[in-house]
């Protein structure tokens, strides 16, 4: 039935095409489309961002940063968020085409989820990612593209788009003209693997070009990224949309070529189908100069078509699922839970040495920083604007008793010194029974190139040292007093050694949408226990970290870090604690198939506690020629009190086999060591005392 809806679909996309004036065809390849009234065919902007809610378009529920959906490790609920964002995204698009509005970020094309690798902690845009491991990036991208795009067999709810193909993730200031040459192994097991995980499992409709070179070639440019690997090794059926002003990069930015006309022959030949920006206007010029036929501009069409076509938008389809969707779904009820839920189950307790959870009956709370009041500190960046938002501030005053003396003071600039020579923040905050401390990035001080307004460095962080001034605050309170928690904000590692000493506690809050507020104060009082996990290595400093600029992953992540990790991926405290033990090997694989393992949890605790059960493999030359380790498997597991739990894991076939340097997989003779545990294996997670279990087998 779907193979015979789309076929049909595509005869018609063919007829369409074949109606259009070679002008006509060109104005459909860019992402401002005009309307061809007498083809029925309406204007249309493929521009549209849903990267943790609708973004750009006005009222829209915000759900916590990519980053802290990382830390959830619940591929379902990420489902479950990305089918909320298509069904505001339909309801939106339902209430502009009745107002004939046709303005960019209005459609059904989200350029969304981003699953490139966090392999830096500096790269500002980081908090855009889901971390800095492939297959939990894969497997949260595959959830986030299926809830979006829906489960009808032809027809799309919204479409999906992976981004940035390929090997992105900065520094900012160079990506229009750098060029990168990793090794095979390196862009197999690292760069590609997320992307190969949304087009093979995910079915995901678009893939957004990088604006960054590899092997000489621009990315929305280049044949053996777009053609050979993503169309012709994986299958790949969608259409590919450049980044924003990518192809005008091909000639301006990584002079390639000269001219414009140049530049759209290179693209479309490599495969690429809409550019977004407006360097296609020169496609013309290009079939006059014969860089380009028009049967090759036809064939770079029909994706387009029948990606709207899958959508039900080029013209009205009656048959479309998704014609009806109410303008009642945007910020819904069950979409603020929803949002609560992910900021919950987001934020990590990296330090707590018993002062949490805190008590609602305490006589006096002091509340201290800019951010503690200021929704901009709950968004991180491609961000709606919720009709609601919870701050942290009015999160904990709302949970306290009314009989608590809650007081509140911003005590300190964002990123500039206190003028002032009389603070009175400080002496309040010693006096209180308690003082919660909100510090850390803003979209302010880290984010996309253009973005993030007080950063010298284009929104990267050279350094992971948070401003001096919040720094100097949480020194002067700590010498005249104990009983602080510090709760920390971002979309990236920051240097919490200092931080880890001086405070009592410590939350890692990231950017956690409307909810924020709320879901830091059901945790921070004990109503909620933490389940967070960091998606990402918390290095000591950068100065344990190779060159930025080096895309090389040695000495890079959990998989090639060995030395001055301050939390390991994976890491997060709870109010109480589970032992891990008996890890056994219950099936080896064999032709082709996985295996199974297990390993006993038990929660020791009197908290009930969902525990983030995480499965690594050691393969043969783990440490040298293979990574230290790499996640196979993970589990949310919920544990009562006392609770003992036998877990089983299925590791598929394909993460059991190793990367060689030519960039082929190879299932390796030798000994492998399976580590089951709460986070990433190492000296580290040891000394923290993170329980773990392991079993060895031999192929």
């Amino acid at each position: 039935m779907a193979q015979t809806k789309e076929k049909q679909m595509q005869q018609k996309a063919r007829r369409l095409i074949n109606m259009m004036t070679l002008d006509e065809k060109i104005s459909q390849m860019m992402n401002e489309t005009p309307g061809i009234p007498r083809l029925g065919i309406k204007p249309y902007d493929w521009w549209n961002e849903g990267l943790h809610g609708v973004g750009r378009d006005g009222r829209a529920t915000v759900f916590p940063q990519p980053i802290g959906m990382g830390a959830t490790f619940n591929p379902a609920l990420i489902r479950q968020i990305g089918d909320a964002i298509a069904t505001e995204g339909r309801a939106k698009y339902n209430v502009a085409q009745r107002n004939n509005n046709y303005a960019r970020y209005t459609g059904l094309t989200f350029w969304s989820p981003n699953i490139n690798i966090f392999r830096d902690p500096r790269w500002g845009r980081g908090m855009e990612t889901y971390g800095e491991d492939p297959f939990l990036t894969g497997t949260l991208g595959i959830a986030y593209v299926q809830g979006m795009q829906g489960n009808d067999p032809f027809y799309l709810k919204v479409a999906a788009c992976g981004k940035h193909y390929a090997v992105h993730s900065g520094p900012e200031a160079t990506r229009h003209e750098a060029n990168v040459s990793p090794t095979k192994r390196d862009l197999f097991e690292t760069y590609l693997p997320a992307f190969k995980m949304l087009v093979q499992q995910g079915h995901v409709e678009a893939i957004m070009g990088a604006y960054n070179r590899v092997y000489g070639e621009a990315c929305s440019g280049s044949k053996y990224l777009l053609t050979d690997v993503l169309r012709k090794q994986w299958g790949f059926r969608g259409h590919i949309v450049s980044d924003c002003d990518a192809v005008a990069d091909i000639h301006a930015g990584h002079k390639i070529v000269k001219t414009e006309a140049e530049a759209c022959a290179i693209a479309i030949k490599a495969g690429l189908n809409i550019e977004c920006g407006h360097t296609f206007e020169a496609m013309k010029q290009a079939v006059a100069q014969k860089l380009l036929t028009e049967q090759e501009i036809d064939r770079a069409l029909l994706p387009l078509m029948m990606t709207r076509l899958k959508l039900g938008i080029l013209e009205y389809d009656a048959e479309c699922p998704y014609n009806e969707v109410k303008e009642t779904e945007i910020c819904s009820p069950e979409h603020i839970a929803l949002a609560r839920k992910a900021a919950t189950e987001s934020m990590v307790l990296l330090k707590n040495n018993g002062i949490l959870p805190l008590d609602k009956n305490l006589h006096t709370l002091f509340i201290a920083g800019p951010g503690a009041s200021d929704s901009f500190w709950l968004m991180g960046n491609y961000f709606g604007i919720s009709n609601r938002y919870c701050t942290y501030l009015q999160g904990i005053a709302d949970k306290v008793s009314s009989g608590t003396a809650v007081n509140f003071r911003p005590a300190f600039g964002e990123s500039t010194p206190t003028k002032n020579t009389i603070n009175w923040a400080l002496d309040e905050a010693i006096a209180a029974e308690k003082t919660i401390v909100v510090m850390g990035n803003n979209g302010n001080l880290e984010g996309e190139e253009g973005e993030s307004i007080a950063s010298e460095t284009r929104g990267d962080r050279v350094s992971m040292r948070l401003p001096a001034s919040q720094m100097k605050f949480l020194r002067d309170l700590k010498a005249r007093k104990n009983g602080i928690v510090v709760v920390l904000t971002g979309g990236s590692p920051i240097d919490v050694r200092e931080i880890s000493r001086l405070a009592d506690a410590v939350v890692m809050a990231w950017y956690p949408g409307q909810e924020g507020g709320y879901a830091l104060a059901d945790l921070l009082f004990g109503d909620e226990n933490f389940s967070g996990r960091l998606p990402v290595t918390f290095p000591e400093s950068t100065d344990a970290l190779p060159p930025f600029e080096d895309y090389a992953m040695k000495g890079r992540t959990y998989k090639y870090q060995t030395a001055h990790i301050q939390y390991p991926f994976g890491y997060g405290l709870s109010y109480t604690t589970v032992t891990y033990a008996h890890a056994k090997v219950e099936t080896m694989p064999q032709k082709g198939r996985g295996m199974t393992v297990s390993a006993v949890l038990k929660n020791t605790g009197n908290k009930a506690v969902d525990e983030v059960a995480q499965v690594y493999l050691s393969a043969p030359g783990a440490g040298t020629t293979a990574a230290l380790a790499s996640l196979v498997a993970f589990k949310r597991i919920g544990l009562q009190p006392g609770e003992q739990q036998l877990v089983r894991f299925d590791i598929p076939f394909d993460r059991l086999l190793t990367v060689q340097e030519d960039g082929t997989a190879q299932l390796l003779k030798g000994n492998y060591t399976i580590t089951v545990g709460g986070a990433a294996p190492g000296e580290r997670t040891k000394a923290l005392g993170i329980s773990m279990t392991t079993t060895a087998f031999h192929l």
